[in-house]
């Protein structure tokens, strides 16, 4: 039993994060195998859960890699009806020794179909009610926070929803650094549209599964056919939502195929989305005429979100995983973790998991010793977007204002203190910054440079300003 559960560790470990290992399945303890089932104690019906929707295709792999096609897995979830102890989740964890209270059992049967990707090839008879739309309903509009950082996305796809395809929003563009939440958004709209039009075929797809289904039509022995039938396919579609179009650069092959589905699509009056880690214009290795395309519609940037955005993301995320946190803890979260949204939703999960295991209440003090070590074992990468956002934080300026014309002299000095770390600290050539910081020319560029290197040598209080800011570049 032992030896077959660090046969699976030693394969989980190689395919999820080191972290994510760390919280998930160190905790994890086999206590029995017999009739190919193997059995593991998990410390609560949260931490089963969580495996559950995250990890189940790993964990699936795996048994079915170090315990044959026969395996299988049963959790052992230990619950707790000590009312004296705090109650971190909704079902809390328990003491394994109470027999009054003994460990839930749950198998799980690994030959039950999972939410996987629809074939792309149109095989006679398939109809477009068949098709999966592989949306997940927990990316609703219902969970998504609204803020100054995402609000043209968010009122655009609404409006979208509600009449795709006829709007000037075709096709939408989201763009943001990883992280900031353009996969919620554009699921949203996705699982929007159904309800305003459930007649209609929505379906999401992985910018790498796109190509990794293009590539397997290729290899189809009746190639052409194949390929005719991947286009057919996706040419049936009423609303086309692909992620992380950014994968597709240097798949000549692949994005001649995604020109002629976006041109049907397009003339036919069908919606199409895209997310992307970079504006139309900064692709490389794309092609033109579609980075023409991707310009026709709406180019929605998506930006880090301002301090009271990330404490009402915290409260809807801790509400929905069934946690009261204080406002102390939100607020000490939201003001130290803001390099991305995924990564503070990722540190408080870590929280209640640390929370559950050691059957601690999410103190202040508990927050602040995770924080320290989140904080200073992340090494974060510093895009313009972070800089822009971090600077107007401090200065008091809101991105709104950032992204006018307006010369009022706060927003003026924002502008160019964004410039100059982004000088410093991105290698960004003085053209992208210009364009990322309001669309501003060169020459702008360099003025805001010698400007700023002037007041940092002549203006003490200007220096200490910039000095504070700086601390969150290092």
């Amino acid at each position: 039993m032992l030896e077959l559960w660090d046969a699976c560790l030693a394969m989980i470990r190689e395919n999820v994060q080191p972290q994510a290992y760390s919280t998930w399945f160190e905790p994890i303890k086999p206590v029995d195998y017999r009739n190919n089932l193997l059995t593991i104690q998990v410390p609560s019906e949260f931490f089963y859960e969580y495996l559950e929707t995250h990890y189940i295709k790993v964990m699936k792999a795996t048994i079915r890699k170090v315990l044959g096609p026969e395996g299988k897995l049963e959790y052992s979830i230990m619950m707790d009806n000590d009312v004296n102890r705090p109650l971190v989740v909704k079902q809390p964890s328990v003491d394994r020794t109470n027999t009054k209270n003994p460990p839930k059992q749950i198998q799980i049967d690994f030959d039950k179909p999972q939410n996987t990707m629809p074939n792309p090839f149109v095989l006679p008879g398939i109809k477009k009610i068949n098709i999966e739309s592989n949306l997940n309903e927990n990316y609703c509009m219902e969970n998504f926070v609204v803020g100054e950082c995402n609000r043209v996305a968010y009122e655009a796809g609404l409006a979208i929803a509600k009449n795709p395809g006829r709007t000037s929003f075709n096709p939408m563009f989201v763009f943001s650094p990883t992280g900031m939440g353009k996969t919620h958004v554009c699921q949203a709209i996705g699982l929007e549209t159904k309800k305003f039009h459930p007649e209609l075929t929505v379906l999401y797809v992985n910018a790498e599964q796109f190509l990794m289904q293009f590539q397997a039509a290729c290899r189809n022995n009746s190639s052409k056919s194949s390929r005719d039938d991947f286009v057919h396919f996706y040419q049936m579609i009423d609303v086309l939502i692909i992620d992380d179009i950014q994968y597709l650069s240097g798949k000549p092959k692949t994005q001649d195929t995604l020109f002629h589905i976006f041109n049907h699509l397009q003339q036919t009056g069908k919606q199409l989305i895209f997310t992307c880690d970079k504006p139309p214009a900064e692709l490389k290795d794309m092609e033109q005429r579609l980075i023409s395309r991707f310009k026709w519609g709406l180019s929605a940037e998506m930006t880090l979100p301002d301090v009271e955005t990330r404490r009402n993301i915290l409260k809807r995320k801790a509400y929905n995983e069934g946690v009261d946190l204080s406002d102390e803890v939100v607020n000490y979260i939201a003001e130290h973790i803001k390099t991305n949204v995924r990564e503070m939703e990722g540190f408080l999960i870590s929280l209640i998991a640390q929370s559950s295991l050691n059957r601690k209440s999410i103190t202040i003090n508990l927050v602040k010793q995770m924080v320290e070590r989140f904080v200073n074992n992340s090494n974060h990468e510093i895009t313009i977007s972070y800089i822009i956002s971090t600077v107007c934080e401090e200065m008091g300026t809101s991105q709104a204002d950032f992204f006018t014309s307006t010369r009022k002299r706060n927003v003026v000095q924002a502008r160019q203190l964004s410039m100059y770390f982004a000088k410093k600290y991105t290698k960004a050539s003085l053209n992208i910054i210009g364009e990322q910081c309001g669309g501003k020319d060169h020459a702008t560029v360099i003025h805001s440079l010698k400007t700023v290197a002037n007041l940092l040598d002549t203006d003490k209080q200007f220096r200490a300003v910039a000095d504070t800011i700086e601390q969150n570049f290092k």
